[in-house]
C-alpha cells in the first residue's frame, strides 16, 4: 500500500492549509504560490530529464563514481562497522536496500541510506563544493536505497537517477548561495547537516515523482531534522551528519508522499520567524524558477566539484601541495630521505580556522583536520595516503619530531574560504637554508579538477579494496553508460 501511495500520490489540502493559505492572502505574507518555497517544490518537481546537459550529464557522474568508491572503501572503517551493528542490533530486520560493500546484507532503505552515507563520509574523502559542503554523500545513498525499495517492474532508469541525483545537488547549492557567511569555512554548524537533508528529500521527492505542493513538504520537513555543531567535527560523529542527511531526507520525502504537511514558508525570510534562515545569519533567498519551455542553467556546470586525492579535511589539500614540493627540495638539497634531525624550524601561513588548526592530533580523525599533521607527512614522505592515518603511521617518533617544529601564521590575506585560500609552508634547514613553497589551487580542485584518469584510479584503488576487480571495472562501465541504462538494477547489483 505504500509503495502504491508513493507511485501514484493522491494531493491532498487539509483545512488548516487551507485557512492558512486564505490568512496568507489577507495579511502581508505573500500567497503561497508565489513563495521561495513553493518555487522550489515546483523546481523539484518539474525539472526533466531534458534540462539535463553534455556538461551536467558528465560531471555528475563523476560525482557519483568518485562518491561510491569512498563510499566502498568507507565501509572498511571502524565508525562504518558501528553503525551497520547498530542498525542490526536495535532494528527488526527488512531485506530491501543493500549495504555498500556487503553481499547478502540488506537493511530497510532509511536504515541503508544512514550507513551508507558514514561509509562515504567516515574517511573525509567524498567530494566539496563551493559554498561549503559534502553534496553527493547526502543524496546518492538515499536514491540507491529508494531505488533498491521500488518494485522490479517499476524501478528507475539511469537517467531517472540522474535526474533526481542533480535536483538534490542543484537545490543544496542554491541554498548554500542564499548567505555570502556560507561561503566560509563553517564555525557553527557542519554543512553538510544543513542542506544536505534538504538535498536528499528533493532527490528523493523528484524520483518518487511527487507534486510540487508534497516537494515543498518534504523540503520543510527535512529543515526540522537539520542541523549539526561544528564542535563533532574531527570525531566519529562526524560521519553521522552525512548518514543522517541521506537518511533524514529521504524520511522527510516519504513523509510528505503519505500527506503529511510543514510550513508552506519555510525557506522564505518572515520577519520575527525562524525558518530555514535560523541557519544563517546573512540569509536571503530568492526564487528557483524553472521555464517550462527552456533550458536551466545548473550551478554544477558553471562551477565543478573539488575531488580529493587523500582522505582529510579540503583545507588540508593546500599544504599538503606545498608541502610535497618542499620535500622535494629538500631531497635535492642533502641527497637523501627528509629528517627532523636536518630542520630547524616549520611554518605555516593558513587560514584561521579553529577546528583544523590541531598542532598534535592523537587519533585519525583529529589527524584529517590538522594542519601540522598533513603538512609534516607530506614533508616526510613527500605525499599523504590512505595509509597515513593509520595508528602506525600517526605515531612515528619522526613524525611527532617535526610536528614538535611547527609554528602556523594566519596572513591577512589568506581568509578561510576555499575559493580564495592558500596554503604556504616555509621549511628553515638546520644549516640555515630556507626553502618554501606555496599553494594557490592543488589538483583536484574545481579550477584545477582530476583528469577522467586521475579519477578512475582513485575509484579502482577505493572500490578495490572491497570488490573484486571485475565488478569495480563493471561499477566504472556502469556509471559511464548510466544515462543509457532502462533499468538502475545492474548499478545496485554492483555495489554488494
Amino acid at each position: 500500500r505504500l509503495l502504491n501511495h508513493l507511485y501514484f500520490p493522491q494531493k491532498t489540502t487539509s483545512v488548516g492549509a487551507m485557512r492558512l493559505m486564505h490568512r496568507s492572502a489577507a495579511v502581508e505574507r505573500p500567497a503561497p504560490e508565489e513563495t521561495v518555497t513553493a518555487s522550489f517544490g515546483r523546481f523539484i518537481s518539474g525539472l526533466k530529464a531534458r534540462h539535463l546537459t553534455p556538461t551536467v550529464l558528465r560531471r555528475s557522474k563523476r560525482m557519483m563514481l568518485d562518491s561510491l568508491g569512498v563510499g566502498l572503501l568507507g565501509s572498511t572503517t571502524d565508525v562504518f562497522q558501528l553503525a551497520l551493528r547498530h542498525c542490526q542490533e536495535m532494528y527488526a530486520t527488512d531485506d530491501i536496500s543493500s549495504v555498500y560493500g556487503r553481499s547478502g546484507t540488506k537493511l530497510s532503505p532509511t536504515l541503508a541510506a544512514f550507513v551508507n552515507g558514514v561509509a562515504v563520509h567516515s574517511m573525509d574523502f567524498d567530494d566539496t563544493w563551493h559554498p561549503a559542503t559534502h553534496p553527493s554523500g547526502a543524496v546518492l545513498p538515499a536514491l540507491l536505497a529508494v531505488s533498491d525499495m521500488m518494485p522490479q517492474n517499476r524501478k528507475p532508469s539511469g537517467l531517472d537517477l540522474l535526474l533526481a541525483f542533480n535536483v538534490g545537488i542543484e537545490v543544496q547549492g542554491r541554498l548554500m548561495r542564499f548567505s555570502n557567511g556560507a561561503s566560509n569555512i563553517p564555525k557553527k554548524f557542519h554543512p553538510p547537516s544543513v542542506v544536505g537533508p534538504m538535498g536528499g528529500a528533493a532527490a528523493c521527492s523528484n524520483l518518487l515523482s511527487l507534486d510540487p505542493s508534497q516537494c515543498s513538504h518534504a523540503l520543510a520537513i527535512a529543515a526540522s531534522l537539520a542541523g549539526a555543531p561544528m564542535a563533532n567535527a574531527a570525531t566519529q560523529s562526524k560521519p553521522l551528519h552525512i548518514g543522517n542527511a541521506s537518511r533524514l531526507g529521504m524520511e522527510a520525502a516519504l513523509l510528505a508522499s503519505r500527506g503529511l504537511e510543514a510550513s508552506p514558508l519555510i525557506l522564505d525570510s518572515v520577519p520575527g520567524v525562524a525558518g530555514f534562515n535560523a541557519f544563517y545569519e546573512d540569509y536571503m533567498p530568492l526564487p528557483l524558477y524553472l521555464a517550462p519551455d527552456e533550458g536551466h542553467s545548473f550551478l554544477i556546470e558553471d562551477q565543478d566539484i573539488a575531488f580529493k586525492r587523500f582522505p582529510a579535511h579540503l583545507g588540508m589539500h593546500w599544504v599538503v601541495d606545498a608541502a610535497a614540493s618542499v620535500h622535494k627540495l629538500i631531497v635535492g638539497v642533502d641527497s637523501g630521505k627528509v629528517s627532523a634531525s636536518k630542520v630547524k624550524d616549520i611554518l605555516l601561513r593558513v587560514p584561521r580556522s579553529k577546528y583544523i588548526n590541531r598542532p598534535f592530533p592523537e587519533c585519525e580523525h583529529q589527524a584529517r583536520h590538522s594542519f601540522q599533521f598533513n603538512a609534516c607527512s607530506a614533508l616526510l614522505d613527500g605525499e599523504v595516503t590512505v595509509q597515513s592515518f593509520t595508528a602506525g603511521a600517526i605515531t612515528r617518533p619522526e613524525l611527532a619530531a617535526l610536528l614538535s617544529l611547527v609554528r602556523v601564521e594566519h596572513p591577512e590575506d589568506n581568509p578561510a574560504n576555499f575559493d580564495l585560500m592558500y596554503g604556504e609552508v616555509q621549511v628553515t634547514l638546520d644549516g640555515g637554508e630556507v626553502l618554501r613553497d606555496r599553494c594557490d589551487t592543488f589538483y583536484g580542485h574545481w579550477r584545477n579538477p582530476l583528469t577522467n584518469e586521475s579519477l578512475r584510479k582513485k575509484f579502482r584503488s577505493n572500490a578495490g579494496a572491497v570488490l573484486p576487480r571485475e565488478k569495480v571495472e563493471g561499477l566504472v562501465e556502469t556509471v559511464e553508460a548510466l544515462d543509457e541504462l532502462p533499468d538502475c538494477t545492474p548499478l545496485l547489483l554492483k555495489l554488494q
